[in-house]
């Protein structure tokens, strides 16, 4: 499935090599990576920016530009790729029909992964409308993430909102806690520490125990204690409850105004 070709290494594609080197699942001479805004020196070992024809030796393309801009991006890639080459996309919203159409009929698997994959903890949702595209999905995502296929692509659009897009939610969530600790006369340093420690803690709990979020949560709730009242503003009208079903709906919109 090497050489593997990145068009595109930003944040995702970059968090990905730094993932799969952490792994040991790829080195960096397995990569030919086009990327025209990379800096001199940019990913020692590997093949960057190659002449097009070098292209051709690509057993595996990963499309990880941004949506806005795919079709510009494998322009002049396509007619160089081998009739073998198989195409995984981590662009968002973009349906494998039209992915398959634009690389000329090539096998498609559409991955929605999380950044988390540079630590070898992310998350990668796969759908494949061919076993051999799956499993070379499931290669590429293994080694970095917790991978969950999807037989109805559709379901693509749900799973970005769940996850793709949800490690900006917990950011926002722990600025939020940072910030209203801050107000309640906690040092912008020690208010930091004790929410990010905390979340990172509570989510390796999580992760480990395996129990439902639910049960946890009433694990450290005592009834009529403080834990309680901040839940019933968190869990009470216009709270979580609330919040989530709309910002995830947003997040789907988003995602389908993208595949066109």
């Amino acid at each position: 499935m090497t050489p593997i070709l990145l068009l595109g290494a930003g944040r995702m594609g970059g968090a990905l090599i730094e993932g799969w080197a952490r792994a040991g699942a790829f080195t960096a001479a397995d990569l030919i990576i086009r990327d025209p805004h990379l800096p001199a020196g940019a990913f020692p070992g590997a093949t960057v920016n190659p002449p097009l024809e070098a292209l051709a030796a690509a057993k595996t393309v990963l499309l990880a530009v941004k949506p806005q801009i795919w079709r510009e991006a494998i322009a002049e890639v396509v007619p160089q790729l081998a009739p073998d080459a198989v195409i995984v996309s981590i662009a968002a919203g973009i349906p494998a029909a039209t992915l398959s159409e634009a690389f000329g009929g090539r096998a498609v698997a559409r991955v929605m992964p999380t950044t988390a994959v540079a630590i070898g903890q992310g998350v990668a949702s796969v759908h494949a409308d061919t076993p051999a595209a799956r499993a070379r999905a499931h290669a590429l995502f293994s080694p970095v993430a917790t991978v969950v296929d999807l037989d109805d692509e559709a379901l693509m659009h749900a799973a970005t909102a769940v996850s793709g897009s949800a490690p900006a939610y917990l950011y926002a969530f722990v600025e939020a806690l940072e910030a209203a600790g801050v107000g309640l006369g906690l040092t912008a340093e020690a208010s930091a520490q004790l929410a990010r420690a905390t979340i990172a803690g509570s989510a390796a709990l999580m992760a480990q125990a395996g129990d439902p979020p639910a049960e946890l949560r009433k694990q450290v709730t005592s009834p009529g204690g403080t834990t309680a009242a901040a839940l019933d503003v968190l869990m009470g009208p216009g709270g979580f409850g609330d919040l989530a079903p709309k910002a995830l709906a947003a997040a789907v919109r988003r995602s389908k105004e993208l595949g066109g």
